[in-house]
């Protein structure tokens, strides 16, 4: 009986490896150096080989979700914060998370990926009522 959830955590990094390869198509972004060229080298699964991968600021590429994914989520830099606790320990704490490279999606929206919207300053209506004169 322990063999069956290993079978199917296989079947799910395999279905999770083929979405991961699908091919996405957008425009890469270099917040960094505007204008430059990033050069990485890229392997998400044990079964992947290492691929090099060269984008320039501006450019339009086709390549697979998963690397789309990683330049959008994984590609920052924390800018750093002090403070003294309660007990006079000095503490360091991440206060900003600083986007170094993304990539702009022309042709999908990964469901995932989507952040509620912010509701600040919507008004919801509940009940209308007629004006009395």
């Amino acid at each position: 009986m322990a063999e069956r959830p290993v079978k199917k955590e296989a079947k799910n990094l395999e279905f999770q490896r083929q979405r991961d390869s699908t091919p996405v198509k957008g425009k890469f972004r270099f917040h960094e150096s505007p204008g430059g060229t990033l050069k990485f080298p890229f392997k998400a699964y044990k079964k992947d080989e290492i691929k090099i991968y060269e984008l320039t600021d501006g450019n339009i590429y086709t390549l697979p979700l998963g690397v789309a994914r990683h330049l959008n989520k994984n590609c920052w830099y924390p800018v750093n914060k002090y403070s003294v606790n309660e007990d006079g320990t000095a503490q360091s704490i991440v206060g900003q998370k600083v986007q170094r490279c993304s990539f702009e999606s022309l042709e999908f929206v990964d469901m995932e990926e989507l952040e509620p919207a912010a509701t600040s300053g919507i008004v919801t209506v509940k009940s209308i009522s007629p004006e009395t004169k």
